[in-house]
């Protein structure tokens, strides 16, 4: 049976239980939708390190806001897409996910702070999951939640793989720049 760890409403992660291999089933969901339904194998450190990094750089504050004042999450995703000239390398400060591995390949997404919340958006891109899901062309999900609670459940799957692994917990720090503001709050979730 999986273990789930937050909300699916707003972001979660069902883990399967085939603890101590190398690769485990692990389900990402935001806004109320699976996210790796292409891809929830993943290489279990490759992927707890990248998630430990992920929960160290939120809670450090690194998440920065917003880029586009007075523009909507998804708008802003919008615009970021259509400035990304190389999906290496432009915008790193916004993408935590893109060293999640292939689990998170299938999806872009972009993480921004305001104030103790995140602002998560993720939008399916490849062509063959757009042709059986037709209704996720176009579609950018927004997905609200404190810091902590999503540093919380970060925190929960770093321990959950580490299980019978006698593994060290990560402490890999995150290798990129830059400083969030703070201020202001809220929880939820919508498809935009």
């Amino acid at each position: 049976m999986a273990l789930p760890l937050g909300d699916r409403d707003r972001f979660a992660v069902e883990v399967g239980d085939e603890a101590d291999q190398p690769l485990r089933r692990v389900d990402l969901w935001a806004a109320g939708h699976w996210l790796t339904r292409d891809d929830n194998m993943a290489f279990v450190e490759q992927f707890r390190r990248a998630v430990a990094d992920t929960a160290g750089w939120v809670r450090s504050g690194q998440a920065e806001p917003l880029p586009f004042p007075g523009v909507s999450p998804a708008a802003a995703h919008r615009r970021l897409l259509d400035g990304i000239r190389d999906l290496d390398d432009d915008y790193p400060q916004f993408r935590p996910f893109d060293r999640w591995g292939p689990t998170t390949d299938n999806v872009l997404g972009f993480l921004f702070r305001d104030g103790d919340s995140l602002v998560l958006t993720f939008e399916f891109w490849r062509e063959e999951h757009l042709r059986k899901h037709p209704e996720h062309a176009g579609t950018v999900l927004v997905a609200v939640l404190s810091v902590d609670e999503f540093a919380g459940i970060l925190d929960q799957l770093v321990a959950v793989l580490g299980q019978g692994r006698n593994a060290e917990p990560p402490g890999a720090e995150w290798p990129r720049s830059g400083v969030g503001e703070v201020g202001g709050d809220g929880a939820g979730f919508a498809v935009q």
